[in-house]
């Protein structure tokens, strides 16, 4: 094999770089550790554990498990994949522990409602805000509001209402869990012009999901 002058000088470079380091005593350069991808059955485990192995206060050590992955967002957007529609896919659903990728629409806004069980969200893309609304006499009055960004993970009481609104032309997605079977417990949700309860209907919620779809992708 003929060498040309530049992979000559390019090699007695790095030998020499490689001198100086054993002579200094300089540990060699390592190639950059990957980040470990994110495993959602293996996350389902550890928040079943997490939330078995602390019944008195499930929604703190099921936070734990969830901040250790939304740290590292850009894993979880690998391993639950690139969004490409708003919708609702069920992780794992009991009667105990449900745990949910939500990916919002743009510009989506759900109207408030409540969920009768503790819970916690973990934004990896995107952004949603949220307004914390409390009751006043038979309709509701709007008490504060946050931005929960890329990265964030938010717990929310059992008694929260709130609605949500994905401000920005981008897909939001998110990991929610929640401490109890989401589908199942009856609850209440507000209409977003007149802000009156009315029963909680999941096929509404589907509904606003397509419907935001459709006028942001127009399908």
């Amino acid at each position: 094999m003929t060498l040309s002058r530049r992979d000559v000088l390019l090699g007695a470079g790095a030998a020499a770089l490689a001198t100086t380091r054993v002579a200094t005593g300089e540990a060699p350069a390592r190639p950059a550790k990957l980040a470990a991808k994110f495993d959602v059955a293996r996350f389902v485990d550890d928040c079943k554990r997490a939330a078995g192995d602390n019944a008195a206060d499930a929604q703190a050590a099921v936070r734990e498990v969830l901040a250790r992955s939304i740290t590292d967002y850009k894993s979880v957007l690998t391993g639950v994949g690139e969004p490409r529609k708003g919708g609702i896919q069920t992780l794992y659903r009991s009667a105990s522990l449900t745990i949910l990728n939500i990916v919002w629409s743009p510009l989506m806004q759900l109207m408030p409602h409540e969920h009768d069980m503790w819970a916690l969200i973990g934004i990896y893309t995107g952004r949603e805000d949220n307004i914390f609304w409390q009751r006043q006499g038979s309709v509701l009055a709007a008490r504060t509001a946050t931005a929960l960004s890329q990265g964030s993970v938010t717990p929310l009481p059992r008694d929260v209402i709130h609605s949500v609104t994905n401000r920005i032309e981008k897909l939001t997605g998110a990991i929610h869990v929640y401490g109890g079977d989401f589908f199942a417990v009856p609850r209440s949700e507000w209409d977003p012009e007149t802000l009156t309860e009315r029963d909680w209907d999941i096929a509404r919620a589907i509904r606003l999901f397509k419907e935001s779809n459709e006028r942001f992708f127009g399908r």
